[in-house]
């Protein structure tokens, strides 16, 4: 089947990706939505523009797509995305959604309002089993953003292994922060794996902090080959 990955270049859309070829589909386009807005409630926002590069690194074609990001009205670019998709003979799209109903039933009223079939590979997974998962199959995630009881400065720009994994546990346990971020308390990006022709190479980055949150922002980087 011809399919496009909504790709935000974080942890559960590199899945997303991942299970799509794993599931031997033809994957023909990423479709990333750069939103303008930070607090878009549809769409990743820290390091949005690292998808171009990762397109490269991945070796599928890109379809970028800027949107204000106003809530609700940022939905006729996904619908116009969505069209422009189907123009071009793709049949489905596959989503990183976990828990999210917001986002997951959005997406999927106008895929199909579009006529595009919609696979969310990982919909309700186990969070644990899930992130060891990412872990185990080399997939190299750095944390790009944090807004959340027990995540200060210096989770900021950290690679998700299994220590890191281990104490996310225990923050679990102290602030029921959520495992996988699906209460929104951290962003993540890929930078390598198993999937990947190439991996990115951090040249230049900043840290910004605010109180009780902030982000890791890639200002310069570069493919590296593998």
């Amino acid at each position: 089947m011809n399919v496009a990955v909504l790709f935000s270049g974080g942890k559960d859309s590199t899945m997303a990706l991942f299970n799509a070829l794993e599931s031997k589909e033809d994957v023909k386009y990423l479709l990333s939505m750069k939103s303008k807005n930070d607090e878009s409630y549809m769409f990743h926002v820290p390091n949005i523009h690292i998808t171009d590069l990762l397109s490269q690194a991945l070796d599928i074609p890109i379809i970028s797509v800027e949107t204000d990001g106003i809530k609700e009205e940022e939905l006729e670019d996904l619908r116009s995305a969505f069209e422009n998709l189907k123009s071009l003979g793709v049949e489905a799209i596959y989503t990183g959604a976990l828990y999210s109903v917001y986002q997951k039933s959005r997406i999927e009223k106008l895929a199909d309002e579009v006529g595009l079939k919609v696979f969310s590979p990982y919909w309700h997974v186990d969070e644990l089993e899930y992130m060891r998962k990412i872990v185990s199959l080399g997939f190299k995630i750095i944390i790009c953003g944090v807004a959340a009881w027990g995540l200060d400065e210096s989770w900021l720009g950290r690679v998700i292994d299994d220590d890191v994994i281990d104490e996310l546990v225990k923050l679990n346990e102290k602030y029921y922060l959520d495992i996988a971020f699906e209460g929104g308390e951290a962003e993540t990006l890929a930078i390598d794996g198993p999937i990947f022709k190439k991996r990115i190479k951090i040249l230049k980055y900043k840290k910004e902090w605010d109180v009780d949150s902030g982000v890791f922002i890639i200002e310069d980087a570069i493919l590296e080959d593998k």
